[in-house]
């Protein structure tokens, strides 16, 4: 059994003893805490928290214990039912919330689920307060409300329309224009929320012909979540026996956006914000941002436009903080996850395919074709295993002096700039592993690349 606690949120496998899997001992004890935090936070008023979960089997408990440990708290809990990730983030704002909490354990297999914890922007929260909570739940220092003060729980649907009315009002996105195209579209669902949510969208952008696929929000999901090419067989072929435009595929909470072309091949997870930022500033002067380790090829279409691209640390809260100091115009990280701040600050697969298919109606091109406008770069994903107790920094340190002669950006791990290729080195917080993340305009390059850099860290781990 697994739990990992981080600041970005409690995440672990159903089952086991509390503690060693997120078990409903640890929903209460970290809701609690997520409470106390919150507490110290908004001295007066009476608090209002907004939760909603992705179809996993374990979601309608997980939900119960969530929602009742708020109200034992003595705060107000609206929920929202079988949501999305950034519909929830939505609902925060408008409701004017003080938090939200959302249940699903993201990309992760059907057995694991987590609790994923919103500011009152609808933000993921900050790290200070993440390590606030964690010190609450470690000294379990809870106080539950009496009798007479306990919240009140009120439960609340109509988000997900309210979600998609706000991407179709949007200035971008042209239903007019979709429609004209008269497109033919494969969804794959994946089982869980995507599967009702995306054709909901789909009809309201004037999509009449919808092929599905693991679309029944059951929680059984058909193939590993994980919207990586070799999952994605089924639908590759579904998109192909339809003659469709176009698939997508989206990760159980629907932050994650994935697309097919015509020809069934994988648009490339990286280029799902690419695209998206090309079109964005086709229309709309302005800078981008996305993590270190996500393709140069949106600094590409960046420059190309006129705007400046910024490199972030990885992780979602770094990204919109870099958005927001360079007022980006959009932004997000390459596992295909879009970030539109005229709708919101979070990654959107609903918003990403309303400015897609946009993109694609008044491009006239096919995807395929779309897809090759833009420059090719191939990303290779490896790690290194190092005996415990191996001082990872002093590593890093060494090959940072070893390369001093490039540009070296090191605030997360440390990226090596050659030229039109970079290699991205970050360590692990919890097993002595460094990932080794390169990025060329060959796959085979790339792959050299990474593997001279893993060269060199083997010979100083041996020295």
């Amino acid at each position: 059994m697994t739990l990992i606690k981080s600041i970005s949120g409690i995440r672990g496998t159903i089952g086991g003893k509390p503690g060693d899997g997120l078990s409903p001992v640890d929903v209460i004890k970290y809701t609690a805490a997520f409470m106390m935090m919150l507490k110290e936070k908004v001295k007066s008023g009476k608090q209002k928290i907004v939760v909603g979960r992705d179809a996993r089997i374990s979601g309608e408990m997980i939900n119960s214990l969530v929602t009742s440990t708020i109200q034992s708290m003595g705060k107000d809990v609206i929920d929202i039912g079988l949501s999305t990730t950034p519909t929830v983030e939505i609902a925060v704002v408008e409701e004017k919330a003080d938090a939200g909490i959302i249940i699903t354990a993201s990309h992760n297999p059907e057995n694991w689920n987590a609790l994923k914890l919103l500011n009152d922007r609808g933000e993921f929260i900050s790290e200070k307060d993440g390590e606030k909570l964690l010190y609450y739940a470690e000294n379990q220092n809870f106080d539950f409300a009496s009798v007479d003060e306990l919240g009140k729980y009120t439960y609340d649907d109509s988000y997900i329309d309210k979600h998609i009315n706000k991407i179709i009002e949007l200035p971008l996105v042209d239903v007019a224009a979709i429609r004209k195209r008269n497109f033919t579209i494969a969804v794959d669902g994946i089982n869980s929320t995507g599967g009702t949510v995306i054709p909901l969208l789909l009809e309201a952008l004037g999509v009449e012909s919808v092929v599905k696929i693991y679309c029944t929000p059951d929680g059984r999901f058909s193939h590993n979540p994980e919207p990586l090419a070799k999952n994605l067989t089924a639908i590759s072929e579904l998109v192909t026996q339809n003659s469709a435009d176009v698939g997508f595929v989206v990760d159980p909470d629907v932050d994650r956006l994935a697309i097919i072309t015509e020809e069934g091949e994988m648009f490339g997870e990286e280029y799902t914000l690419v695209a998206v930022a090309d079109y964005v500033l086709q229309h709309k002067a302005g800078n981008t941002v996305s993590n270190l380790s996500s393709t140069q090829a949106l600094k590409d279409v960046t420059e190309k436009a006129g705007g400046k691209y910024f490199a972030s640390a990885v992780g979602e809260v770094n990204v919109v903080e870099l958005m927001k100091k360079n007022a980006a115009v959009i932004g997000g990280e390459g596992n295909g996850g879009v970030i539109y701040p005229e709708l919101h600050y979070g990654r959107d697969a609903l918003v990403g395919i309303a400015l897609f298919l946009t993109q694609l109606a008044k491009s006239g091109t096919t995807t395929s074709e779309l897809r090759r406008t833009y420059p090719d770069y191939f990303i290779s994903k490896n790690k290194i295993e190092l005996d415990s107790g191996t001082d990872v920094n002093e590593i890093l340190e060494c090959v940072k002096q070893k390369y001093n002669d490039h540009l070296i950006i090191d605030i997360d791990g440390l990226k090596i700039i050659f030229d039109k290729e970079w290699v991205h080195l970050r360590k692990s917080n919890t097993e002595p592993i460094i990932r080794v993340y390169a990025e060329s305009d060959s796959a085979n390059r790339a792959e050299m690349l990474a593997n001279k850099i893993i060269s060199d860290i083997t010979e100083l781990n041996y020295q």
